[in-house]
C-alpha cells in the first residue's frame, strides 16, 4: 500500500505492461489533447469527468495505468482512483515522454 506517494511506472515500463486483457490503459487529458496525439492503446477518460460508475467500472482490471501530457494530472487521477479501489499507476512523463522515447503514438 501507498500512503505518501503516488505508485508510477516509466513509459518504457508501462508500454510493456499495456497488453492484455487484465489491465486498462487510459488518458486522462481533455479530448482535444487525446485527439492531437496519444499514446498507442489509450482510452480517453478525462480527469475532470471522473465519477463514481466510471471508477466502479475500472475495478474490474488487474491494473489501470494512467498517461496524461507530462504526469501532473495522471498523478492526481491515480490517487483518486486508488481511493476508490482501482489498483491504479500513473505514467511517469506523460505522453510527452512516451512520444520522445519513439514508442506508438495514435
Amino acid at each position: 500500500m501507498f500512503f505518501n506517494s503516488t505508485p508510477s511506472i516509466s513509459v518504457s515500463e508501462a508500454a510493456q505492461q499495456v497488453v492484455g486483457d487484465t489491465v486498462a490503459f487510459i488518458d486522462v487529458r481533455t479530448p482535444d489533447e487525446y485527439a492531437s496525439g496519444h499514446a498507442k492503446g489509450t482510452v480517453n477518460i478525462p480527469l475532470d469527468s471522473f465519477n463514481d460508475t466510471q471508477i466502479a467500472n475500472l475495478k474490474q482490471y488487474k491494473d489501470l495505468y494512467v498517461i496524461c501530457q507530462s504526469g501532473g494530472r495522471s498523478a492526481a487521477a491515480t490517487k483518486t482512483l486508488i481511493a476508490g479501489g482501482v489498483n491504479a499507476i500513473s505514467v511517469a512523463g506523460g505522453t510527452t515522454a512516451w512520444h520522445a522515447q519513439g514508442l506508438p503514438m495514435e
